[in-house]
């Protein structure tokens, strides 16, 4: 190893131990918090946002900070509500909170909550990445997505009272007429931008996009049932737009076959006589190659071959197990 490349291995490690240097701890002594911020955490309200170590669990979480100075009124029995209830939140697809406290030791008052650490980062980094190499977001990508988005709304919106995300791009939020409907907007303009992958005049917030830039996206999609579901979601009127849970039954996303769905729960209630192996490499065992004929269509005079090859992957079957777990 030459001294040059000596020289920068140690600058490395000089880096990488500064940024696990640790700054502060919380006052139970389980969470530390690093130097090293989170780029990924673009959430309006938070100042800042450091890596830290969940010293009991042994993993990685973010320490975040909300700064109150003397225009910020410190309301601290609606935050303790607000944060009671997002602590109790359970939801696979919902990042959990774990932890907060107000620091009112120093000057500048802080409000100081632990989440888990998304280390796929936010959506607005994954689109600059799908954009370098794809023109367009694969279908099924895109209902993934959807669906994952929807579950957690709906269950958001099925608290009592319901909570609301209340992103910006609600044209209900100049008015203060926040509601989940408000919330479906929101999900609907993000619904687009993944579909087409960019929005004409989309700002850092979404909240400089125009109804003629919407309009315009909108009119690039050649996906009807992905255009309707979309447009649903856009209506002006609140009161006309679904709720999350209906729009999970949107054609375009539920496409489940019956039966397929009824064999998937006996598998998972008997896994006992269905083990986890039944998956999709034992499908592709038992029938052979994807080319391996299954069936002969006849149509009229005509006979044509049916393969394994020939059936729409929707989703892994793996995925789709565990989504009925």
């Amino acid at each position: 190893m030459t001294e040059g490349t000596c020289s920068k291995f140690n600058e490395r490690l000089e880096d990488d131990s500064e940024d696990e240097e640790i700054l502060e701890e919380s006052p139970c002594g389980r969470y530390s918090k690093r130097r090293e911020e989170v780029q990924q955490r673009d959430v309006p309200g938070i100042d800042n946002a450091y890596l830290a170590m969940d010293t009991e669990d042994g993993v990685e979480v973010v320490w975040n900070e909300v700064q109150f100075s003397e225009r910020k009124d410190l309301k601290s029995e609606k935050i303790e509500r607000v944060f009671d209830s997002l602590i109790e939140l359970e939801h696979p697809n919902i990042v959990k909170f774990h932890k907060y406290w107000l620091d009112t030791m120093n000057q500048a008052k802080r409000m100081i909550f632990i989440t888990e650490y998304m280390s796929s980062g936010s959506l607005k980094q994954f689109l600059k990445r799908t954009k370098r190499n794809v023109k367009h977001l694969p279908i099924q990508t895109w209902k993934r997505w959807c669906i994952q988005v929807l579950s957690a709304l709906s269950y958001l919106h099925s608290c009592g009272p319901p909570i609301i995300h209340g992103n910006l791009t609600s044209p209900e939020y100049a008015t203060g007429g926040v509601s989940p409907a408000s919330d479906i907007y929101s999900f609907g303009v993000c619904a687009l931008e993944m579909a087409a992958l960019e929005i004409q005049g989309n700002g850092e917030n979404n909240a400089n996009v125009s109804p003629d830039n919407i309009q315009h996206t909108l009119d690039s999609l050649s996906d009807p049932q992905q255009k309707d579901f979309i447009e649903k979601c856009l209506r002006p009127d609140p009161s006309t737009r679904p709720t999350a849970r209906q729009l999970l039954f949107h054609p375009i996303l539920f496409e489940v076959h019956s039966l397929k769905l009824l064999a998937a729960h006996i598998t998972v209630k008997n896994s006992k006589v269905f083990p986890e192996s039944v998956i999709e490499e034992a499908i592709h065992k038992h029938y052979g190659t994807p080319d391996a004929p299954l069936a002969d269509l006849v149509s009229g005079s005509e006979t044509k071959e049916f393969s394994l090859s020939n059936l729409p992957v929707i989703e892994k079957l793996e995925k789709f197990m565990e989504d009925v777990k």
